[in-house]
């Protein structure tokens, strides 16, 4: 009798530990669950078993993990060109280029614009302003410096979709047509 009495308190530990497991894994996938953003999921969360939701989490995780993938390349790529960026930039003023330079940096859903110009040189900071808002960015700051004879300008934009983004391609050929336009 011993042994029926072990035997059945054994099976209703098992089934008590299976019920709690059962449980816990319920509790998990609705906190999980309920880490998905709404906008993500396009039916209603209430409408959706455990394993469809299961489905939504893995899908939204993997899209996260290619979006920071992604992020972390532009930013590798964006601290590349800015060194390089700005040593040559250097590197040109000091040897004493023609002036005006012009600078532009694509960094996503911003633009930088650095622009180094004379102090006797008449150059129409409102022109580039102007270019950035009608190619699409609205102008966030502004700034300048001067050391010797050079005026250093650093613009900053962000745009205004950032769906469509500004075509920095076509920016940069204005800037470049204003510059020796201009100067001559």
């Amino acid at each position: 009798m011993k042994k029926n009495s072990s035997g059945e308190a054994s099976k209703v530990d098992r089934k008590m530990v299976e019920r709690n497991r059962r449980i816990q894994m319920k509790d998990l996938c609705f906190k999980l669950g309920s880490l998905i953003p709404p906008h993500y999921i396009k039916p209603s969360k209430e409408m959706l078993s455990q394993l469809d939701q299961l489905d939504y989490a893995a899908s939204y995780i993997k899209q996260l993990r290619e979006k920071i993938e992604k992020l972390e390349g532009r930013k590798e790529q964006a601290k590349a060109m800015s060194l390089g960026s700005n040593n040559d930039m250097i590197d040109t003023v000091k040897n004493g280029s023609k002036l005006p330079i012009i600078d532009l940096r694509d960094m996503g859903s911003s633009i930088e614009v650095i622009l180094i110009t004379g102090v006797q040189k008449n150059f129409l900071l409102s022109e580039v302003i102007s270019i950035l808002q009608e190619e699409g960015a609205d102008v966030v700051s502004s700034s300048f410096s001067s050391m010797g004879d050079k005026v250093f300008h650093t613009i900053h934009a962000q745009v205004k979709i950032s769906r469509v983004g500004v075509e920095t391609s076509r920016v940069w050929q204005r800037f470049q047509d204003l510059v020796y336009d201009g100067s001559n």
